[in-house]
């Protein structure tokens, strides 16, 4: 799913979020949390356009269907990390932390740092 995410439209992957953020919702659900949404018709269509990509499943509850994404965001999430890791820092996630900490922005503050200590520790303890 990863890889097909990548190759939406900026209002195909913003529908993904959505089912993400919502879990499961129905066509009007939807629409209502998209910015300047489309019609209610064009967003039924790109949502079963993103159930033949294979990126939503959907179920019928009574005369209207239910829609989510067809894996969770934390299964995307973590394939998608995997996926930048490998293609940027050599599989290396030590190379992938270190960047992050030199980020031009104030993301390491203490209370940042303590997080990712507590991260890093727990990993470990986990075997990882």
């Amino acid at each position: 799913m990863t890889r097909a995410l990548e190759r939406l439209g900026a209002r195909e992957r913003e529908i993904v979020e959505v089912l993400f953020k919502l879990g499961e919702a129905s066509v009007a659900d939807v629409r209502e949390s998209l910015a300047d949404p489309p019609s209610y018709s064009a967003v039924r269509a790109m949502l079963g356009l993103l159930g033949q990509k294979g990126l939503v499943k959907h179920r019928r509850d009574g005369l209207r269907y239910l829609y989510r994404a067809a894996e969770s965001a934390e299964t995307a999430r973590k394939k998608a990390i995997r996926r930048l890791v490998d293609t940027f820092f050599g599989g290396s996630p030590e190379r992938a932390v270190a960047a992050l900490l030199q980020l031009p922005d104030d993301t390491t503050d203490d209370v940042t740092m303590e997080a990712l200590r507590k991260a890093v520790l727990r990993a470990r303890d986990e075997g990882r």
